[in-house]
């Protein structure tokens, strides 16, 4: 299917005997999105890049916004297919394929989605885009959500209390972190959390505080539990088809491409971050009990116990992608902490 639908308007430049004519071509790039409406990706992030897109090319590229349907980890192939031109998903939902970025998913590494996505565009361009892990897209831009904490229907007061809860996770480094504190994770987008807990089908889940509001989440849990930089974050990428790309002109390319990257990677973050801030007025507007731990809890001394080594297990779940996994992560660290 093809998705750039050009429009040419014919002026008539002179009077009298001489007809001419002037083309004038506009491209469309469709936007498939999904989350709610109201999330900060659907509210900021797109809007605010599709008029980045349309000042950068003089008009000449404009961005149409759709509402998607399904599991999010189908816009890969469907941008990849040409179905759509333009989205964003969890790297996680295609497990093993996109595993470098997984880099900002380590637990205790990141703190402020801001400096993660920022620092992980920069990781990306790199470190890891030689590893052709993207082959069959154009990467526009990542970033990370804000901490994930831990929202649940029933009190946190040591980590036994999750031994076996049914926990929903979203892939990526997340599943192995629902391994170490021993949980039954059950594997589902964000979009279905809501449904699965008001149903009973998990217990809780790992998602940042936004999810409180955007998600729902103050109507079907009691409980949410924050630890102090979180539990860990989730990688996402905003991807292009890249013969769509390439069919436009070099000018164009480059003044979208001014506009993404470490621009829009920092606008994503920006806006995930602050969102945790609605998030944590709903949790507490609604009667949640909040539990905020301390560096020195020894509910967070058992979690920085069940996550030691995840970095390592990173680096070796890396170690076929032919990049320096140890200095890419290095280079994470110092970027992520603002130095």
């Amino acid at each position: 299917m093809k998705t750039i639908r050009t429009a040419s308007k014919w002026a008539c430049a002179l009077a009298g005997t001489l007809l001419c004519t002037s083309a004038m071509a506009e491209t469309t790039l469709r936007v498939t999105t999904w989350l709610p409406p109201t999330n900060p990706q659907n509210v900021v992030v797109w809007p605010t890049w599709a008029k980045w897109v349309e000042e950068a090319t003089e008009g000449r590229v404009k961005v149409e916004i759709e509402q998607g349907s399904g599991h999010p980890k189908t816009l890969f192939n469907l941008v990849e297919d040409g179905v759509t031109d333009v989205s964003f998903s969890v790297n996680g939902y295609l497990p093993g394929r996109f595993q470098l970025p997984g880099v900002a998913e380590i637990p205790g590494e990141t703190g402020d989605a801001e400096l993660g996505s920022v620092a992980l565009w920069k990781v990306y361009k790199e470190y890891f885009e030689p590893a052709d892990e993207f082959v069959g897209l154009k990467v526009l831009g990542m970033f990370v959500h804000g901490p994930g904490q831990l929202h649940t229907q029933f009190p946190v007061n040591s980590l036994d209390d999750l031994k076996d809860r049914k926990i929903r996770v979203g892939g990526g480094v997340v599943n192995e972190l629902a391994e170490r504190l021993h949980v039954t994770p059950v594997a589902a987008p964000a979009t279905k959390v809501y449904e699965m807990m008001q149903q009973g089908i998990v217990e809780g889940v790992f998602l940042p505080l936004q999810e409180q509001k955007f998600l729902r989440l103050s109507e079907v849990t009691s409980h949410v539990t924050m630890f102090p930089k979180g539990m860990y974050t989730t990688a996402f990428t905003i991807f292009m088809n890249p013969d769509v790309f390439d069919d436009l002109s070099k000018e164009d390319q480059d003044a979208i491409m001014s506009v993404s990257g470490a621009k829009l990677s920092q606008l994503a973050g920006q806006a995930w971050g602050a969102a945790d801030l609605a998030g944590y007025k709903e949790a507490q507007d609604s009667g949640k009990t909040i539990v905020r731990l301390t560096a020195n809890d020894p509910l967070v001394d058992q979690f920085n116990d069940a996550i030691e080594g995840m970095d390592e297990a990173w680096i070796e779940s890396v170690a076929d992608r032919g990049i320096d996994a140890r200095a890419a992560l290095n280079k994470y660290r110092e970027l992520v902490s603002g130095q």
